[in-house]
């Protein structure tokens, strides 16, 4: 008998009057709004403006989702085109089912397009961005606790999920959370992100790179505890090679990353310190006070000059005629006196 367990909503389906509200897609919604306002703050603080991440993530979104939805249909085309099932389905993205592999790929493709058109280098959007992909995906696979799918192995532990639902396969019980466990995962790996670009001042990619690193270490373990339906190779699942193999990459280009290019970027968006805005603004403000302080200082000393020049022509002006004797004229009386003696005699 178990003590306590998760358990799971009856519905993946909530209503606001008429309108359906699916649990999946409104965790994938909240987990990109949550993603561009962390990357926005990160990418003002590197010295970008604000609004070019959502501007960016207008490209890079879309094309995420669709990457993430075609890796899931490619590496399971069985639940979708195999005998007995509908293809159309494929196409039904808020039932579940977006491979993050795909999704990372395509939506860098995207964000490139963006970067590409702003002028902007796409490894330091990156490394704005990396730490809010990870909060998203932590959202996001809420989803699957709404969808009961991707759940682990069968434990009575107190934070054990219940499963209900015997659809496509599902046994009720009681299974390890994985979707939790990836969760808490991705808000750890997004904290060591923050933490290293601080404490490391991580560039050119490389906080990037350490979010990917992270997260595949995590994948790796989380989906080896896995039991729904995936294909298999050499024993492990496919996502356990693509994890292994992505990790591998991400740990490279670190490392490769570092000796080539250290440091951070001094600009990453061109203009973005000449344009309008609050700071902007300040600058322009205090730059005319400075010059508006300068000038003053400048009229006061031509004033001053301009005192004394007129009060020294004033004193040689005055001084020859408070003497009452011509200029040049300076002798003592003595010998004026001893000299007219000497011509008289």
């Amino acid at each position: 008998m178990e003590l306590a367990y998760i358990p799971s909503p009856s519905s993946g389906v909530l209503y606001l009057g008429p309108v359906p509200l699916r649990g999946y897609a409104f965790c994938i919604i909240i987990g990109v709004f949550v993603a561009v306002w962390l990357g926005n703050k990160r990418w003002i603080a590197r010295g970008g403006r604000a609004g070019t991440v959502a501007d960016i993530a207008v490209w890079a979104v879309p094309f995420g989702l669709v990457g993430g939805r075609l890796y899931h249909v490619i590496t399971d085309y069985q639940l979708y085109f195999s005998e007995g099932r509908d293809w159309v389905d494929a196409f039904k993205i808020w039932e579940g089912g977006l491979g993050i592999w795909g999704a990372i790929a395509l939506g860098a493709l995207g964000a490139w397009i963006g970067c590409r058109r702003r002028g902007i280098p796409l490894p330091a959007y990156a490394d704005a961005i990396a730490p809010g992909i990870a909060i998203a995906q932590a959202i996001g696979r809420w989803g699957n606790w709404f969808n009961q799918e991707l759940y682990g192995r069968e434990t009575d532990l107190p934070w054990a999920v219940e499963i209900t639902s015997s659809a496509d396969g599902r046994m009720p019980g009681t299974y390890h959370p994985t979707f939790l466990y990836e969760s808490l995962w991705c808000v750890g790996v997004a904290l060591l992100v923050i933490w290293a670009d601080r404490r490391f001042t991580l560039g050119h990619g490389r906080a990037f790179a350490l979010y990917v690193a992270g997260y595949c270490a995590g994948r790796f373990w989380i989906e080896y505890m896995r039991v729904d339906e995936a294909h298999h190779i050499l024993g492990l699942r496919l996502n356990n090679w693509t994890a292994l193999l992505v990790f591998l990459l991400a740990v490279l280009y670190i490392v490769l990353s570092a000796r080539k290019r250290p440091g951070r970027e001094a600009v990453v968006e061109p203009g973005a310190g000449d344009g309008e805005g609050p700071a902007a603004d300040a600058t322009k403000t205090d730059g005319d006070a400075a010059g508006k302080a300068d000038a003053s200082a400048g009229d006061a000393t031509t004033d001053d000059a301009t005192d004394t020049d007129a009060s020294e022509k004033t004193e040689k002006t005055e001084k020859p005629q408070n003497s009452g004797e011509p200029e040049g004229t300076g002798e003592p009386e003595e010998s004026k006196d001893g000299a007219g003696s000497a011509k008289k005699g």
